[in-house]
């Protein structure tokens, strides 16, 4: 972890040589000299930290020092930004105020040149510390991201005794098992298949993989088999090599001696020459950590005509996905265990007969609950509990409750440590960074995508890419960890994007225990705790009903002078909240980040606030804040400032300073108990056009005119764009701002109105970007939301062939203004969302329309009584909603040609629909017949007390 953090502080001081270096004057040399030398220093850090566990006390706190004299370096040079960047007035008044300026810090000027030299000092003495070590324990300058090979060989163990479990002693294998062998057996024999079995660590996969493997009719259908592990550390030559010793013991033939001599492109002619003489082979891959070796191993597999498979397992979701790219593709995400399945396996690992006591019920499902399926864990945890008497429920207590503390080096939890953390030592040290902050939130929270990314922002995470805004960047780190399985998607958003996600609970403990040693975040419960350090960098306060920080201790005394961020998370006490709340601000004059999210006890912006000049990002989500002060104009470096959900309604003038500002975000749901209604805007201040770095706007009120609309046009950063209370006059004008925004890839509009009384919304008007074929308007838009009356659907529309998600809200159109009409044939549509947007008798889904579309939901359509899927339509839909349709009476006619429909959710249907479906859904009738399919229906229907109840006709096909 201090290499990540040098990484980042390195980039950082580059940053600042280059942006502030003119301000430094003679300082600037010693600045260079302290990044060159850590510089130097980073690649050595690289596997020195990863031997940090097998290492001597001494190098463990020379790596500390390095990390600390890092960290200094970025307080001095806040420090001094922070005090002499203020005066950059123009003209002779502000050369007069430099002069005075100059002269009253000159003693502050002196200081931090004194302590920069200090901090060079330590510096010199780190670098001779380095090259003592280098020598001492054998560390190359140029070191790579590989973990140690004393790691490297505990994996290879832990792998070796995943091939070695019994099958009677697994559970939830069987189908799974079932389902891989039949693709293995089933297809033609022309071409290569390749079958991908992908899922973080500890899931089971090697396991399952050799089950498979070593299956009686895999075996007789493929006499040529082979097993390679891969790992993150392999020699591609020694690898080549065990594939051929295994193919030569498999044929029963001697090894060629001339293999120990051959080299890797003579090695990888071999095997192919071997398999294609061969008949039938079935070769696996074992842990596969990059697409490169894919892409390298293929040469050395013959297409040939005895339909060959080879199997993968990986973490990565781009190596499965890139393996079978040029065969018939077959990746299988394998998933945790289910509760059931979970706790069959804990209970036969840890009882002889398989049966809980009932003293310890309660505390074990705790326990299983923590596992949330990863079958390793479940294994290993109940190794641990074998050793405790089970007759003293005390002990069990203990390891439920501190089961963080157990991975903290005792020893007794290791293996899932090192296993967990294998993936984690495979990043990046940029994405290291970004999957360690996520270690602010608690246990089992289901965190914002779009509130992850943007703090990653403002903590300088993300770097720079040409032709990329830094929201772009953040959202590519994001899908790179889930594709590495190390954040998991709970909810997801159009183009695949994460809306909501989630850390599993064993992979946080070592996320919280990475983040804790190395002083990146301190969490609390608001209460006093011991710190890690002195100097704390981030402090995330969680409601003190969160179960977290177990790790801690109390300490009375605060410190808060080198505190770059401060987050709650969940809403705390109102007295701790703001006795803590003003001692940060009162000290803490580095602060970058400040998110009171939720904290409903906060109804005014403290005046603290408008002090602190490197403040990036303002979060006040759902607090009870009424008014911004005028002097927001003060903080010149704010990028981001959330006020969703307060009670703003108007932004001063004042606002206009901030030309940094990228995300502005002020809006009020309208109706809490209906989402359907929508959202309340902010009236903007005049000439809000001048905001020029604005990348997201959300919701502006345009209820006072054309003025406003023109003012969006000159925004040409915009990327998200939310307007409310549009009037139909204005619909030209926005057509016309609309026009210059090219890079606009989130547009939603809302008219004035309710429901039912919204405004007409008109933007059907020709423009001179939409004359061609290849028009540019809204060449970039991904997802729009109209919500108000249309007389037609705009004619554009039908132009949007990058549009992924389109939402229609209260449109009513007329029968003969069908809304499919002009989206059937837009090319990479994946959701569609109608909300009282149609008020004809019937939808017809056309064969050969919607070719890409997954998601379709159909809500409050009152005059609906007929809905009609052509063969050919819809061939990739995978949810299909309907709601409060109360005239449909019947399930759409042609349900049954949507093959790959998973999801049939029917809420407050018609009782006609709703009674025909649960009396007769076991039965063989035609209504069975056409949706028997599908592997989950759902019912739902409002009970007396107001709640959703729901009935699940199908949870699983083969249960039906």
């Amino acid at each position: 972890m201090a290499e990540t953090v040098l990484s980042f502080v390195l980039r950082q001081l580059s940053t600042f040589l280059l942006e502030e270096g003119r301000l430094l004057g003679g300082l600037r040399q010693e600045v260079q000299f302290i990044r060159d030398e850590l510089g130097h220093m980073r690649a050595f850090l690289r596997e020195a930290e990863a031997k940090e566990e097998d290492t001597q006390p001494r190098l463990q706190e020379w790596i500390k020092q390095v990390r600390e004299a890092a960290y200094d370096t970025e307080d001095i040079l806040d420090e001094f930004v922070a005090r002499f960047a203020r005066h950059r007035a123009t003209g002779f008044y502000g050369s007069v105020r430099r002069v005075f300026s100059s002269i009253k810090n000159l003693r502050a000027r002196h200081r931090v040149a004194s302590e920069i030299q200090s901090v060079k000092s330590r510096i010199k003495s780190i670098s001779e510390g380095h090259q003592r070590y280098q020598s001492e324990y054998g560390i190359s300058a140029q070191a790579s991201n590989s973990l140690s090979a004393v790691n490297n060989t505990t994996w290879r163990y832990s792998r070796d005794d995943a091939l070695l479990v019994e099958e009677a002693k697994l559970v939830g294998i069987d189908q799974p098992k079932k389902h891989l062998i039949s693709q293995l057996l089933e297809g033609d024999d022309y071409q290569l298949k390749v079958v991908s079995v992908v899922g973080m660590g500890g899931l089971g996969k090697t396991t399952l993989v050799k089950k498979v493997h070593e299956d009686p009719d895999v075996r007789r259908h493929f006499p040529v088999r082979a097993w390679v592990t891969v790992s993150q550390t392999c020699d591609f030559q020694d690898l080549l090599k065990d594939l051929i010793r295994q193919l030569h013991k498999e044929g029963k033939k001697p090894v060629p001696q001339s293999i120990e001599f051959m080299a890797t492109t003579e090695l990888k002619a071999f095997i192919k020459d071997f398999l294609q003489q061969a008949r039938r082979y079935a070769i696996v891959f074992d842990d596969v950590w990059d697409v490169e070796f894919w892409n390298t191993i293929k040469f050395a597999l013959p297409e040939s005509s005895h339909g060959n498979r080879v199997m993968l397992t990986t973490r990565r979701a781009d190596v499965a996905s890139a393996s079978c790219i040029q065969s018939r593709r077959f990746v299988y995400r394998m998933e945790p265990l289910s509760p059931e399945d979970s706790w069959t396996l804990f209970c036969n690992k840890i009882f002889n007969e398989g049966n809980c006591p009932g003293h310890l019920m309660d505390v074990a499902k705790g326990i299983v609950d923590k596992c949330e399926g990863l079958p390793l864990a479940i294994i290993a945890i109940s190794g641990l509990l074998a050793s405790k008497d089970a007759n003293r429920i005390e002990e069990w207590e203990m390891v439920r409750r501190s089961l963080g503390g157990e991975l903290e080096g005792t020893g007794k939890l290791d293996r899932i440590k090192k296993i967990l953390s294998l993936s984690y030592g495979d990043l990046p040290w940029h994405l290291k960074t970004c999957l360690l902050y996520t270690s602010i939130y608690p246990e089992d929270y289901e965190i914002g995508g779009y509130e992850l990314i943007n703090l990653w922002i403002a903590e300088r995470f993300v770097g720079w890419r040409e032709g990329m805004s830094s929201q772009d960047v953040a959202w590519g780190y994001l899908s790179e960890l889930v594709n590495r399985s190390l954040i998991q998607v709970t909810r997801g958003f159009y183009e695949g994007l994460s809306y909501t996600c989630r850390i599993h609970d064993l992979f946080r403990e070592v996320i919280l225990l990475k983040s804790w040693e190395q002083n990146m975040v301190t969490v609390t419960t608001g209460q006093p705790t011991m710190w890690p350090s002195d100097k704390i960098r981030r402090l995330v306060v969680h409601s003190s009903s969160s179960n977290n920080t177990q790790h801690h201790q109390q300490r009375r005394n605060y410190c808060f002078d080198h505190l770059r961020s401060f987050i709650t998370v969940g809403s705390m006490n109102s007295l701790p909240y703001k006795t803590l709340l003003s001692e940060v601000l009162g000290s803490s004059k580095l602060l970058k980040v400040l998110n009171l999210r939720g904290q409903e006890t906060q109804e005014e912006v403290p005046n603290e606030i408008f002090d602190l000049f490197h403040l990036k990002h303002l979060g006040l989500y759902g607090t009870r804040v009424e008014r911004v002060p005028k002097a927001i104009g003060k903080l010149q470096q704010l990028e981001f400032l959330d006020l969703g959900n307060t009670r703003v309604r108007d932004l001063p003038m004042e606002l206009l300073k901030l030309k940094k500002l990228q995300v502005l975000k002020v809006y009020q749901q309208v109706d809490t108990s209906d989402i359907d209604c929508g959202y309340h805007g902010f009236k903007a201040p005049s000439n809000m056009g001048g905001l020029l770095a604005l990348e997201i706007l959300s919701y502006i009120d345009a209820s006072s005119g054309s003025i406003i609309i023109k003012e969006i046009g000159k925004l040409t950063q915009l990327r998200g764009l939310y307007i409310t209370k549009l009037r139909r006059e204005d619909g030209k004008e926005l057509c016309s701002s609309l026009a210059n925004l090219t890079s606009l890839q989130r547009l939603s509009v809302a008219s004035i109105g309710k429901g039912d009384d919204h405004e007409i919304i008109d933007l059907n008007h020709h423009h001179p970007s939409l004359s061609s074929s290849s028009s540019l308007f809204l060449r970039s838009l991904r997802l729009l939301i109209l919500r108000g009356r249309l007389e037609k659907m705009p004619q554009w529309v039908a132009r949007l062939h990058g549009l992924l998600r389109i939402d229609l809200d209260w449109s009513r159109l007329r029968g003969e203004e069908d809304p499919l009409e002009s989206l059937q044939y837009l090319p990479n549509l994946g959701e569609i969302n109608f909300c009282g947007s149609y008020q004809g008798e019937g939808l017809c889904f056309k064969a050969g329309g919607f070719l890409n579309l997954k998601w379709l939901h159909l809500k409050r359509m009152e005059g609906l009584r007929w809905m009609r899927v052509e063969e050919g339509a819809l061939p990739r839909l995978q949810t299909l909603s309907l709601r409060q349709l109360p005239l449909l009476e019947e399930l759409p006619m042609g349900i049954q040609h949507l093959s790959h429909l998973r999801w049939l959710i029917l809420y407050e249907m018609s009782s006609q629909l709703r009674e025909k479906l649960l009396e007769n859904y076991k039965e063989e009738s035609e209504e069975y017949r056409r949706i028997a399919h599908i592997p989950e229906i759902l019912i739902g229907y409002y009970a007396d007390d107001r709640k959703w109840r729901h009935r699940s006709l199908w949870a699983k096909k083969e249960k039906t």
